[in-house]
């Protein structure tokens, strides 16, 4: 990376390929045995706790995979 924007905009990618994620791919879905054994391992009060948090994990993600994946394609085949 020469350019030091591009250190300010790899999170910032990121984020925003997490969000458009959200909006295209459905996140994991756990039994309902595995959530509450889930709830009462990470000591939360509800179920909606424990979705939330995967819910950031996974957009996350998904997100730095995507912004990987586009910078290789960027990197290897259109920028010359």
């Amino acid at each position: 990376m020469n350019n030091p924007f591009l250190t300010f905009l790899m999170p910032m990618s990121t984020l925003m390929l997490g969000f458009l994620s959200a909006l295209l791919l459905p996140a994991p879905w756990f039994g309902v045995e595995l959530t509450r054994h889930l709830t009462t391992l990470f000591h939360l009060s509800d179920i909606n706790q424990l979705y939330t948090l995967i819910f950031c994990l996974w957009f996350l993600l998904l997100g730095a995979v995507e912004y990987y994946i586009l910078r290789f394609i960027w990197l290897r085949f259109i920028k010359v």
